[in-house]
């Protein structure tokens, strides 16, 4: 049982008698009770914070269908070397319709490169339909965290159609340079 004692306020040793004071004892059983029925409940009651993950669909690696032609010119192909370096080019890397060019992360850089074609390939196919795609493609040095950055570029710019695919020995002598 929990008290609290305030201490007594009885007479000592002087000339005159006082009367002695009684000790107030206040039970402080039934306070400690209720915080713990609080702690309780609101440990139970709070929610913790859920992990959130983005939805990857990958392609079946038996599937054996012949590849689908798509116009170069929807076409962005972003590339992911080591060292957080970053080449976009547009159409084919044999024939591309803008060279590989060294582009940044971030607001400033790809994100800005990615929304300009968001808008601008619909235009030039004459069909609203007719969207964007984006190949990511990773090198074998890059990191996982840069990968994740893309992919969330993706997301902010509301790219309807990209894919990871794996990356050629051409595109990955760009970042031997």
């Amino acid at each position: 049982m929990a008290e609290l004692n305030t201490g007594d306020g009885g007479g000592g040793k002087g000339k005159k008698v006082r009367s002695k004071k009684q000790n107030s004892k206040v039970d402080l059983t039934a306070m400690v009770d209720l915080a713990f029925l609080l702690i309780t409940f609101f440990m139970l009651t709070t929610s913790l914070s859920k992990p959130q993950s983005m939805d990857l669909g990958m392609p079946d690696l038996n599937d054996k269908e012949p590849p689908i032609l798509i116009a170069d010119a929807r076409t962005m192909t972003v590339l992911i070397g080591a060292d957080n370096k970053l080449k976009v080019y547009m159409g084919q890397f044999a024939s591309p319709i803008e060279v590989p060019k060294d582009v940044i992360y971030g607001k400033g850089g790809i994100r800005k490169d990615i929304l300009e074609k968001v808008q601008s390939v619909p235009v030039t196919m004459g069909d609203p339909k007719k969207g964007l795609i984006v190949l990511i493609k990773a090198n074998k040095k890059s990191k996982y965290k840069n990968l994740v950055d893309i992919l969330d570029e993706m997301a902010i710019c509301k790219v309807p159609t990209y894919a990871i695919v794996d990356m050629t020995k051409e595109e990955d002598a760009l970042f031997e340079k």
